[in-house]
């Protein structure tokens, strides 16, 4: 599913965090929202899903004006930094969660969750807590779970900011692995260069609500990283 940024502004009190945002993200990418504090990358991907309003302009999935929409009626799965994980559910509950609300059978339901289990790597994990994982563990179950209803568009927001490095790096390439296997349009939000660099296919760099610059990593490092370019803050 394609995403389309229309003319998009949002403010909160006195605060402009976004300004006339034009953006066009292509089915399928795996792109990286960056910037520094404030400058409007959470707030844009809340928007696109659903759980923010704009004060001005629109949102098109796929073609269709999505603005008006639900979360639920967009598609689209939504994992957050700190996982949101159901501490008294196990792995499985948790990521059959959005499935059992719907109208299917058990056995379609243990065969996607199982499907999940496998794509993540934490078969052995089913019966466990989430306070029995580590955090890049939660966070894989987190993504499964966003997963497992099959979204068009999966957002991520911060996924690995709680996280420490080795980790982080660990589930950078297993995140760049994972979209190859299931290639949803995917959206995420860091702090971290480097791990946009390495994950995302399209970064768009953005400051004071405003894109400054959007496209493959190698163009977006020699414009704004690179030792003879101007750093971005």
């Amino acid at each position: 599913m394609s995403i389309l940024v229309e003319n998009l502004s949002k403010t909160f009190g006195e605060f402009q965090a976004l300004d006339h945002i034009n953006l066009e993200i292509k089915a399928e990418c795996l792109v990286a929202l960056v910037g520094g504090s404030g400058s409007g990358k959470s707030t844009l991907l809340r928007i696109i899903a659903g759980l923010d309003a704009p004060d001005q302009g629109r949102i098109w999935l796929a073609g269709r004006n999505a603005t008006s929409l639900s979360v639920q009626e967009r598609e689209i799965g939504f994992v957050f930094q700190n996982y949101a994980l159901f501490k008294h559910m196990t792995v499985y509950e948790n990521i059959a969660f959005g499935l059992s609300i719907r109208d299917l059978t058990s056995t379609t339901i243990a065969n996607r969750v199982k499907q999940l289990l496998q794509l993540i790597q934490l078969e052995e994990f089913a019966s466990r807590y989430p306070s029995q994982l580590s955090g890049g563990q939660r966070q894989r179950v987190a993504l499964a779970r966003a997963l497992a209803i099959e979204p068009k568009v999966l957002l991520l927001d911060e996924p690995f900011g709680a996280l420490d490095s080795k980790v982080r790096k660990g589930l950078r390439n297993w995140l760049r692995r994972l979209h190859e296997q299931v290639p949803v349009t995917t959206v995420f939000v860091t702090h971290d260069q480097q791990e946009a660099m390495e994950v995302a296919s399209e970064i768009v760099v953005l400051d004071k609500g405003h894109v400054q610059q959007m496209g493959p990593p190698h163009d977006i490092y020699h414009h704004f990283y690179s030792p003879n370019a101007r750093q971005y803050s």
